[in-house]
């Protein structure tokens, strides 16, 4: 489907992906302007359509980028020797923040991302993460030590509970920051925040 894209440059694909990534994160998908994609990425209209059939298209095709991108490189940095489930929430956040200080405008896009309203591709984008939510539990709780829940506790809800819990938080703390100020997030106090809840779950699930 991308063919045309991908058969560019590398330093082209970047050019346009990082204009859009741009255009977006700051915008939302509804507001973004192609026009705008396109003075950014010194190409013309005609040949940002040639690569993407349209901005729904695009907005799609660069999440998945990113989700990709994300992934690949947490799971380059897991510690899978690490068996305690709350040690390895603790390993996603340290992730979190490098990736961010690396991929600053991809983490703004994830932000707008994950947040997005719009029913243009809001089917598709709940669809996306809860796949991408689905997929990286699997591996992040891959082999972890259940020694340490209490007596008779369901593992698989427990896990449930942990992952819908911090799910939660993060989305109502990103809602809360993004409708209070238009400063970036510190994501370095929400997740200090979040630790509250977390010594919660543990006294919940852990003997």
């Amino acid at each position: 489907m991308y063919s045309k894209f991908l058969n560019i440059s590398t330093e082209k694909q970047e050019r346009v992906l990082n204009a859009a990534m741009k255009e977006f994160a700051q915008k939302g998908y509804d507001l973004a302007s192609t026009n705008e994609m396109i003075k950014d990425a010194e190409i013309s209209k005609g040949l940002l359509f040639h690569y993407f059939k349209n901005k729904k298209q695009l907005f799609l095709y660069l999440y998945d980028y990113c989700a990709d991108l994300t992934l690949k490189e947490t799971y380059e940095k897991l510690d899978l020797s690490v068996t305690d489930i709350f040690s390895r929430i603790e390993q996603m956040a340290k992730f979190k923040m490098q990736i961010l200080g690396k991929h600053p405008d991809m983490f703004c896009f994830f932000e707008t991302a994950y947040m997005e309203t719009s029913g243009e591709v809001k089917k598709e984008l709940d669809q996306r993460n809860k796949e991408l939510i689905d997929d990286s539990t699997i591996k992040i709780f891959e082999g972890i030590n259940t020694s340490k829940f209490k007596e008779g506790i369901d593992i698989e809800k427990a896990i449930n509970l942990i992952i819908w819990t911090l799910e939660g938080f993060g989305k109502s703390e990103l809602a809360k920051a993004k409708a209070l100020s238009a400063e970036p997030i510190d994501y370095e106090a929400m997740f200090a925040k979040s630790d509250v809840y977390i010594n919660l779950l543990k006294q919940c699930i852990y003997k």
